[in-house]
């Protein structure tokens, strides 16, 4: 007869309440008083908003009477949370539509700074994969786009007969947190925003981004702030070669050379190393150049340092197939990036869980183990230590060679 796993603790609170808790009391009203907000509220309080758009995203709802069916049936478990009730199709419509999504941004940040002082090791993280040797902070830079319904054609015009939306993101790599995020359309270009996502770096820091990013003056602007950055060398970039580097002994070096624009007028930085290795993916070697301003490293920890860039990659595929940021609940600016924040913020609660629990399986199994049980009333820790307990091998995030590769 095959062991049966007991039943967690029980606990005078349901799951919900127990996430929900980790949102500091106050800071809710707080924002929304800042943001005006709270001025356009009548029966449909702020905290009630937030709580709803939660329970979307750990539910996976597909639509307004999804959500609102839901928590009219858990009405009595959800008065429990602070006071929180059921909306309304239209009065939960109305709010998605007409309060600032400014209101979610902040909070948003405002809980991830809370939660990285209560537990400075969340913030730290770890040094991960092939770059484990570099103390310093690596950040990745990348973007990823959102395709909407042809209703936000209006404001999110994409191509001819698409919209989508476009959030730029620098994630840290040892935390794997977000440090910086814009919620935009998809009609500007990567490198249109680059500036704004990386401002926030230090000297000494690490910056990995795809040759989307490329613009030579920004690059020779993170030059001189002793910024170091890894990137692919577009095909068509005009350069010549002023020093070649001693030959590498790993084999996987083909060239190692440094190098200078030939346009002098352009304000790149004064010099470049250019790598090309044969780096594998999906199995197969492929033939990849690797652009950088540090001419101190070793060829191969270029490389390395830019296979790290792909564990963004495997993280938006992660929340865009585990959170709800396919169906959205809203049509117009206001309603989607409402959506995009409070997955953001769903996602940064289901990690710190990981972290208190010490979760050794899959962002998946976490995921789909509070969404089973949200409106029981057990130990959330204790939960996940009863179901986190089965053999094999687990990868919060997984292989670089599962994710999507953009321009390959």
């Amino acid at each position: 007869m095959k062991n049966k796993t007991s039943k967690p603790t029980r606990s005078q609170f349901n799951i919900l309440r127990q996430i929900c808790n980790f949102i500091p009391a106050h800071t809710v009203s707080k924002i929304a008083r800042e943001t005006g907000v709270a001025e356009q509220a009548r029966t449909f309080q702020p905290w009630s908003h937030v709580v709803a758009l939660l329970v979307a995203q750990v539910t996976h709802s597909i639509g307004l009477n999804d959500v609102c069916d839901s928590l009219q049936l858990h009405s009595g478990p959800l008065s429990t949370i602070r006071g929180a009730t059921p909306p309304s199709r239209n009065g939960f419509s109305n709010a998605n539509r007409e309060r600032s999504a400014a209101m979610a941004e902040r909070l948003f940040w405002s809980v991830l700074e809370h939660l990285k002082t209560q537990s400075p090791g969340f913030a730290a993280g770890q040094r991960r994969g092939p770059a484990f040797r570099f103390k310093v902070p690596i950040h990745i830079v990348d973007t990823t786009v959102m395709e909407l319904v042809a209703h936000c054609m209006d404001w999110a015009k994409h191509r001819r007969r698409k919209a989508a939306a476009k959030t730029h993101m620098r994630l840290n790599l040892q935390s794997l947190l977000p440090e910086f995020v814009i919620v935009d359309t998809a009609a500007e270009h990567d490198n249109k925003r680059a500036r704004e996502v990386c401002a926030g770096l230090h000297s000494g820091e690490i910056a990995l981004f795809d040759k989307g990013f490329l613009d030579f003056e920004h690059l020779g602007d993170l030059d001189r702030r002793g910024v170091c950055w890894v990137s692919r060398a577009k095909e068509n970039m005009d350069y010549r070669v002023v020093q070649k580097m001693p030959p590498s002994k790993d084999a996987k070096i083909l060239r190692d050379e440094v190098i200078v624009l030939n346009n002098g007028k352009l304000p790149a930085p004064e010099l470049m190393r250019r790598v090309v290795a044969r780096v594998e993916v999906d199995g197969e070697e492929r033939e990849m150049t690797f652009l950088t301003n540090n001419l101190e490293w070793s060829p191969s920890s270029v490389a390395a340092l830019y296979r790290c860039r792909w564990q963004i990659e495997v993280f938006f595929k992660q929340i865009k197939q585990t959170l709800q940021l396919a169906d959205f609940l809203g049509h117009n600016a206001t309603a989607v990036r409402w959506q995009v924040w409070t997955a953001l913020l769903t996602y940064v609660l289901l990690r710190y869980l990981s972290y208190l629990s010490q979760w050794g399986h899959s962002f998946t199994r976490l995921f789909t183990i509070l969404r089973a049980a949200l409106w029981r009333k057990f130990d959330l820790l204790d939960l996940l230590a009863r179901y986190g307990t089965a053999g094999g091998s687990f990868r919060h995030l997984a292989r670089p060679e599962q994710a999507y590769f953009a321009g390959f």
